[in-house]
């Protein structure tokens, strides 16, 4: 009798075939393609055209994107970003130092026109 509960406690004793499910969630991770810095940079930062290329990079991110390509979307995102950070820093320290040096110039061209302004007796 003790040994007839043990059997009743133990496994099923049925032979039917275990039915499993499998769900498959996907997480729609969220890849920053920068398409609009990119374009940015390429319309006002295009100092050694970083920003075309960074442009193109952030468009071959949106189409692997489009395909399921997570991976290969988020490298060319990175690059895209790398790119992007070097052509917004390169074009403000161009911009700027092209700046200060037309004034340079203009100061010295004006200066310049006084003395000879002067020399001559103006």
């Amino acid at each position: 009798m003790l040994e007839h509960q043990v059997a009743m406690l133990g496994a099923p004793q049925s032979q039917a075939p275990v039915a499993t499910t499998v769900i498959n969630i996907r997480s729609d991770t969220a890849v920053p393609d920068h398409i609009v810095w990119s374009l940015f940079n390429t319309i006002f930062m295009n100092w050694c055209c970083l920003g075309f290329v960074a442009f193109a990079y952030s468009v071959k991110s949106r189409d692997r994107k489009m395909v399921g390509d997570i991976t290969g979307a988020q490298s060319y995102a990175s690059t895209a970003k790398c790119l992007n950070i070097w052509a917004l820093v390169l074009g403000v320290f161009l911009t700027i130092g092209s700046i200060v040096v037309l004034v340079f110039v203009f100061v010295a061209v004006y200066s310049m026109a006084l003395e000879i302004m002067r020399n001559r007796g103006y």
